[in-house]
């Protein structure tokens, strides 16, 4: 058995293998051994294919960045060939007939596939906790939210399993998860990595697929790798000078960077201990010859949930009746009561509700711009808190009560009207999109931004913060989060403790 596999991450792991001192089949062994000694009480993965994994070692996987390093992917947009999908709902389970371009693009640096991860139904709330496969436990504090929606994909990596798994974000899901578990999470800019074919943008942009890691050059090597444009792309971004790799090994030039302090969501708390932790994070970016200056995106914070809502809503409705209209009706009986609200709201939206949603999306870009022409990027935290209990966020059961009584409410009325119009869903969504009030600008605006692991709670759960950069500029991201990890910053992953 490969004792030392924790101490290297994915390149490290890649450089063994094309040495020849660890063969794939080897690397594999310690992952599953790994998955098999810790999962049992992570529940960080759903399904599990690893005698195909172990075909793909014996058969010879690509000569790519990433050769031989075992890897898991997000059971919710990465389709695998072969291998069910189910989003993290009781009401879908698919066999998929093809790879998606994400995937095919991983696969080709050598990576090698023996599961997916446990996410929340369609990737729609901030903590794993899906009715469908359990909660996923954080590693550092069982019982507590490994955050989401790529929550079982930060999980395995913060405890060894994998040292990077797949993950996507549509208003915070790689870098919520990243912060709450102690790893890495960057989630591009709009269009930089493909979501097709099956999808041109995710939530009108909003969504960005790539990976959680523990290193900031894995991420950026597979960035490298899977970044471009694909057929039916509605976006061409031109590819930085040099490579993301590059840009991750080398010093940043002195940068002017605003220090976001006040949450984009109103009546958000943030916890006295982030604070700490982002003023700690402020005095050590300045020790490295870097400006940092308080300063705020000029944003109308009560339009700006509500602008983001409208969207997803939206779109849920649009997935719950492409499910129907694929799969028939009964594979709609069973979602879960949030997502079902989300689309019954979505449904009660007319196309001038979304357009003037979209137009406030147009107004906080614009705004974020106008600031970024001053600062080289922004500082805040990721999150407003370290993780919390599992059963905080979900919604309780008589919160469910009050969402499957609008069911039957809507048949009189439109339930979906009155609910935005009464303040309802304000208030019900409030515990979710409070602590999305750091992450959403990112999605939002489609700029870069990536939570990086820098402190830690007096539990021991971890602190990420976040940088966000000018659009198509992961670069300079890259460059100053591999600043602070080479200078010792960052905290050790769960296993290390």
């Amino acid at each position: 058995m490969f004792k030392e596999y924790t101490q290297y991450d994915a390149l490290g792991l890649a450089a063994l293998v094309n040495s020849g001192e660890v063969s794939a089949k080897e690397m594999l062994e310690a992952a599953i051994a790994r998955a098999n000694q810790l999962d049992p009480k992570l529940n960080a993965i759903i399904h599990r294919f690893d005698e195909r994994a172990y075909q793909a070692a014996q058969a010879g996987l690509p000569a790519g960045v990433f050769h031989g390093v075992p890897y898991l992917l997000k059971d919710l947009s990465f389709y695998f060939e072969g291998e069910p999908i189910t989003m993290g709902s009781r009401s879908v389970n698919v066999i998929n007939t093809y790879d998606s371009e994400i995937v095919k693009r991983m696969k080709a640096t050598g990576v090698n596939t023996f599961g997916k991860t446990n996410t929340p139904e369609f990737g729609l709330i901030i903590t794993t906790e899906p009715k469908a496969h359990g909660a996923t436990h954080n590693p550092f504090k069982k019982g507590y939210s490994s955050g989401g929606s790529s929550g079982g994909s930060a999980a395995a990596v913060a405890s060894g399993i994998v040292p990077m798994a797949g993950a996507g974000d549509g208003g915070g899901s790689i870098r919520f998860p990243a912060a709450w578990c102690g790893a890495v999470g960057l989630k591009p800019s709009r269009g930089r990595n493909p979501l097709g074919p099956a999808l041109a943008e995710g939530w009108d942009g909003a969504v960005a697929d790539h990976v959680i890691t523990r290193s900031v050059r894995d991420s950026a090597a597979m960035l490298d790798a899977t970044s471009g444009s694909e057929v039916g792309s509605p976006y061409v971004i031109a590819p930085p000078d040099g490579t993301f790799l590059e840009a991750a090994m080398r010093a940043p030039r002195p940068l002017n960077i605003a220090l976001h302090q006040q949450p984009l969501v109103a009546n958000t708390v943030v916890d006295k201990e982030v604070l700490r932790v982002l003023e700690q994070t402020a005095k050590q970016l300045e020790a490295m010859g870097h400006r940092v200056t308080p300063a705020e995106p000029k944003i109308n914070i009560e339009k700006f949930w509500h602008d983001f809502m409208v969207v997803v809503c939206a779109h849920t409705a649009f997935t719950i009746d492409n499910i129907e209209h694929c799969f028939g009706a009964e594979h709609i009986q069973n979602l879960e009561p949030q997502t079902y609200n989300m689309a019954l709201l979505g449904r009660s939206l007319s196309a001038v509700d979304l357009v003037h949603a979209k137009q406030g999306w147009h107004d906080s870009q614009y705004q974020t711009g106008q600031m970024l022409t001053e600062y080289d990027m922004i500082l805040c935290p990721t999150v407003p808190t370290p993780a919390v209990k599992h059963g905080v966020l979900p919604p309780s059961y008589k919160d469910e009560l009050l969402m499957r009584s609008a069911e039957v409410l809507n048949k009189g009325i439109n339930m979906g009207k009155y609910a935005f119009s009464s303040g309802m869903i304000e208030k019900l969504s409030h515990p979710v999109l409070s602590k999305m009030a750091f992450t959403l600008l990112g999605n939002v605006t489609g700029l870069p931004a990536i939570s990086i692991p820098v402190g830690m709670s007096k539990k021991g759960l971890p602190i990420g913060m976040q940088l966000i950069g000018r659009m198509n500029d992961e670069t300079t991201l890259l460059s100053v989060a591999g600043e602070m990890e080479r200078a010792g910053l960052f905290t050790k992953p769960a296993f290390a403790k």
